[in-house]
């Protein structure tokens, strides 16, 4: 049994995505009327391309190039300003990711945050997020997201081994890495967040373990370990390397024991958070995310968008240069929306996948119906012991220990046939086909 399937970081996966017509922003203004609503800006430029990445981003582009899109966001922005003046949206969390959002140079960074304050309302204690990689991670780039209110700062490491990081197609060294943690941590960010990733070829639970320690040495308040997918279009794979996922899963075994053991609770098969550190959980599946950018993705209740989703570097040129060229920004061109079904099963997996779980009787309230009737799956997986009961009164359906570490497993069983079938066919037009879920008749 593989235990590493799919990441359900979301639901649906854009590759479910297709043309819509006759929705435009205003028709959704509504959901974003006062405040509690998230901003994500998507920069889609990196110094290199991971060996393993398929998200949008692209490299050798200069500074001229990177102005130019800029300036497209801003057009985009001002366009939109428009729709959410008339509801008087406020957001209380912007998240810039990427690509490398500090690839930008600093006169860059300037511009864009300039670009957020001047035509979006945020609330008193909005939360700021900011990706970053070391070798952009600068002590002048710092010290403008110091200046802008930064509240999280989260770096890319993926391993403290040069021999690993060579395999990733990493750029930075880890002398780089340590460097650039050093420098963060001389600055009072609320929050600094590491990644590290496990399964890389010819990588050990010994070495894993001891870039483990070197994380550990910064005192991040989270870790996110990530179990290494090679996907289609990722440079790994064009190279034919394999993962042996046995061999992966015996890493996560051995980081999640050493991470309970240094104080870390485990909120979901990839996160890990300092104990004594807030730990902020809110509802997911209904929240309204509106994206900037190429390649940023918006949350409206049952309508999501975003651009046409794209790996190789000539497939996100050509996106950008259509996003560039776009007139009308609030005329929604690319997207899903979501029936009844499809929004219970967002809300089962995005719940399930991270703790305290699914609360049953919220659900109840918001569908009308038992969970457990709904997706019997779950009652399957309680008595396999990969899920339980609990919480006040039983309210709670939460993955066990072992159910959390097959979160990639069982997820993909939650995806529906309707949306299963659009995945496979973005994979099969672009040349290669996936078995997204498990076999049912898969022993786990």
């Amino acid at each position: 049994m593989n235990p590493y399937i799919q990441y359900m970081y979301s639901y649906p996966h854009k590759t479910a995505y297709r043309p819509l017509e006759d929705i435009r922003l205003a028709d959704y203004a509504s959901m974003l009327a006062g405040g509690g609503h998230g901003l994500y800006l998507h920069i889609p430029f990196c110094q290199s391309k991971c060996g393993y990445c398929n998200l949008f981003s692209v490299t050798g582009l200069g500074r001229e190039d990177i102005d130019r899109y800029l300036d497209a966001v801003e057009c985009q922005c001002r366009q939109y300003r428009e729709v959410l003046e008339s509801v008087e949206a406020q957001f209380s969390e912007v998240v810039i990711g990427g690509g490398t959002p500090l690839f930008l140079t600093e006169h860059q960074l300037e511009h864009m945050f300039n670009l957020l304050a001047e035509y979006f309302r945020f609330g008193d204690r909005r939360e700021l997020v900011v990706e970053t990689a070391p070798n952009q991670t600068t002590r002048e780039k710092l010290e403008i997201l110091r200046q802008w209110g930064v509240s999280r700062i989260s770096m890319g490491v993926q391993s403290f081994s040069d021999r690993e990081l060579t395999v990733l197609k990493r750029s930075h060294s880890a002398r780089r890495a340590r460097e650039a943690l050093s420098l963060i941590k001389s600055y009072d960010f609320p929050c600094v967040n590491v990644d590290l990733i496990y399964g890389i070829p010819g990588q050990t639970p010994a070495s894993l373990l001891a870039s483990l320690r070197e994380a550990l040495r910064f005192e991040p308040e989270e870790i996110f370990l990530y179990p290494l997918y090679v996907k289609h279009g990722a440079r790994m794979e064009r190279e034919g390397i394999a993962i042996e996922s046995q061999a992966a899963f015996a890493q996560y075994q051995t980081a999640c024991g050493f991470l309970r053991g240094e104080g870390y609770c485990q909120d979901s098969m990839r996160r890990f958070v300092r104990r004594n550190t807030a730990r902020v959980f809110s509802e997911c599946g209904f929240g309204t995310s509106l994206g900037l950018g190429c390649g940023g993705r918006s949350y409206l209740g049952k309508l999501h968008f975003c651009s046409p989703y794209a790996i190789t570097r000539t497939a996100c040129i050509a996106q950008l240069k259509k996003y560039e060229a776009v007139k009308d920004h609030t005329k929604i061109t690319h997207g899903i929306i979501l029936s009844e079904e499809e929004q219970k099963r967002r809300y089962v997996i995005r719940h399930l996948l991270i703790r305290p779980g699914i609360d049953t009787g919220r659900y109840q309230a918001l569908f009308g119906e038992d969970v457990r009737a709904d997706f019997p799956l779950l009652c399957q997986w309680i008595e396999q012991g990969y899920a339980a009961v609990c919480g006040d009164e039983n309210s709670y359906i939460t993955l066990t220990e072992s159910g959390m570490g097959l979160s990639d497993y069982l997820g993909p069983q939650l995806i529906s046939p309707a949306v299963l079938g659009f995945m496979q066919e973005w994979e099969v037009l672009h040349g290669q086909a996936h078995d997204f879920v498990p076999r049912q008749s898969e022993k786990l």
